[in-house]
């Protein structure tokens, strides 16, 4: 628990910077959050942390729907990795899982992947500095 609440602080705290520098300004009700947590196969780790890195840049630098996305592991168990991702709409996320750089990250991936747990949320306050 303690691990999901510093990412929903991160969160919290890079959320609004990211609402007010991103190219549309989306308003709260419109803003899409989507939190994973993904249990990585810990002999693939480097691999997995190699193809989601790339993944991330790219759609932070290609997509201007994707406002932020945040990967962090836990602690105590470094292939469990906590996700927690902002788009400035449904249309941004849906665009962003069709895009060529996800796919690949899918593909490449997918046997890494031991278990993924998705879960869909509603803003309530994201704050920043």
């Amino acid at each position: 628990m303690k691990v999901f609440s510093r990412l929903l602080l991160a969160a919290n705290v890079a959320g609004l910077l990211f609402w007010s520098y991103a190219f549309s300004k989306p308003t709260p009700g419109d803003v899409v959050v989507r939190m994973a947590q993904l249990d990585i196969d810990p002999a693939r780790l480097a691999d997995y942390t190699r193809a989601v890195r790339e993944e991330m840049e790219d759609a932070v630098r290609l997509e201007a729907g994707v406002l932020a996305i945040y990967a962090v592991a836990e602690k105590g168990n470094p292939a469990r990795l906590h996700f927690f991702e902002i788009y400035t709409n449904e249309a941004a996320y849906t665009s962003h899982r069709e895009t060529p750089h996800f796919r690949k990250y899918l593909a490449i991936t997918q046997p890494m992947i031991r278990e993924r747990k998705l879960i869909e949320a509603i803003p309530v306050q994201m704050s920043a500095k």
